[in-house]
């Protein structure tokens, strides 16, 4: 069981790219998502309803998410969520740019000049 230090707040803008890294997976519901995100983060983090929804929603207005509803495995209506196309271009771009500032950030945390003149 994981402690209370073990859990992590999420920097501003990562929700986004997390929901859709798990939705790229394939279509899904809201609260498997916020499942799927628990259990990969091995259970570091936990989204709450207050934000995934609203994440949700806006990935949807912005286009890059799509929803249809359909009977979940329990049988009742839920909404599922896929990728679309520019979701996809939108994810591979984010995901390089996290990559990159994970790497700078680790630069600095290292305390490393390289470069430096």
């Amino acid at each position: 069981m994981k402690e209370a230090d073990d859990k992590f707040d999420l920097p501003q803008g990562t929700l986004d790219l997390l929901i859709m890294r798990v939705v790229a997976l394939g279509p899904i519901h809201g609260y498997a998502i916020a499942q799927r995100i628990q259990q990969m983060s091995r259970e570091a983090l936990q989204v709450q309803q207050g934000s995934l929804y609203p994440a949700l929603h806006r990935l949807e207005y912005k286009k890059l998410l799509t929803a249809a509803w359909r009977s979940s495995e329990t049988g009742r209506e839920a909404k599922y969520y896929e990728l679309t196309a520019k979701g996809r271009v939108h994810l591979k771009a984010e995901t390089e740019n996290w990559k990159r500032l994970t790497n700078v950030v680790g630069l600095i945390l290292k305390g490393t000049l390289e470069g430096m003149s």
